[in-house]
């Protein structure tokens, strides 16, 4: 008889069903996708970002298509932490899979605050700390900071009892060392990684495109940086990761396993196959049945690199 893998995963504190999520911003509040995807199959879903008061976000255009990508200038538009509490959460908390707040804020004291009021509320599994939005001022200053980004994860922890992951940037210096900063900081994973800020010009109106100037790059053409940052932070920090970056497929999936995430985001992607993170469900049941292992913990971190390309500190078996 074959045997059936355990698909279930433990970032910590926070057990999943799978380790297929959908990412932030890319799903809107769920209710939109309900005629696409089948909720059930999916390990948790993570509405757009929320901040204490509504925004409108930034100036049009806010996206444009690179190649094998996309550029975002969205500028966390949302309704406000009220309006989620009172109209979205209702909806969230009745569908048959986790729901995993993501919550940014100007300072600390707004984060603390955020996650005071989530905490008093029922239907949540555990929340995302978005300190890496490289579209809204002051966006990406707790995530460049190690200090910074541990103090704000300290202080949410400190207000909540639900699982905190910290998403962080990939636009700094040493990733590894935020990683390891809001580790000690108290978080129960990371999320690796946000977009890359990058601009597109149109030449002959001598003009940016994005009404923002710059943007957020997401798709397939940040996977391998997506992935060397998993890798870099599995290697070193001991802390259950959480892989984002161009996801599209099962191949996909599994190098993001293999180089050391316990779990990963679909995002992009959702754009044009809203469907996709339901299926990929089914499709790495049956490869890991294939392949004969146990569970996806079982092939988690298990890539084979040489001793000398590896960095210093916790090393992969």
């Amino acid at each position: 008889m074959a045997r059936v893998p355990d698909l279930n995963v433990d970032l910590n504190r926070l057990r999943l069903a799978n380790p297929i999520l959908v990412a932030s911003g890319t799903f809107g509040y769920a209710r939109e996708m309900e005629a696409f995807a089948r909720f059930e199959n999916i390990g948790a879903v993570i509405p757009k970002t929320v901040t204490p008061q509504p925004r409108i976000g930034n100036p049009p255009p806010r996206t444009v298509e690179t190649t094998s990508g996309l550029l975002n200038s969205i500028g966390l538009d949302n309704d406000g932490l009220d309006s989620f509490v009172e109209k979205h959460l209702p909806y969230l908390k009745e569908l048959p899979t986790a729901v995993i707040a993501n919550i940014a804020g100007h300072d600390v004291d707004e984060f603390e605050a955020m996650a005071s009021v989530l905490d008093s509320t029922e239907g949540l599994a555990g929340i995302e700390l978005n300190i890496s939005c490289p579209n809204v001022s002051g966006g990406v200053d707790f995530g460049t900071n190690p200090q910074l980004a541990a103090e704000v994860v300290k202080r949410v922890r400190g207000r909540t009892s639900l699982p905190v992951i910290a998403k962080l940037t990939p636009n700094v210096t040493d990733i590894v060392a935020v990683a390891m900063a809001v580790a000690d900081g108290g978080a129960d994973a990371v999320s690796l990684v946000n977009t890359y800020q990058g601009i597109a010009v149109d030449w002959r109106k001598r003009k940016p495109v994005l009404g923002n100037v710059t943007g957020g790059l997401s798709g397939p053409a940040i996977k391998p940086l997506a992935l060397c940052a998993v890798w870099k932070v599995a290697c070193q920090v001991d802390i259950p990761i959480v892989g984002v970056g161009g996801i599209s497929c099962l191949d996909d999936v599994l190098e993001f396993l293999v180089a050391g995430a316990s779990a990963v985001q679909i995002g992009t992607a959702n754009f044009y196959d809203p469907g996709l993170a339901s299926r990929l469900v089914d499709e790495l049941d049956g490869c890991l049945g294939e392949l004969g292992v146990d569970s996806v913990g079982d092939i988690v971190g298990t890539l084979e690199s040489a001793p000398a390309a590896a960095p210093a500190g916790k090393t992969t078996t």
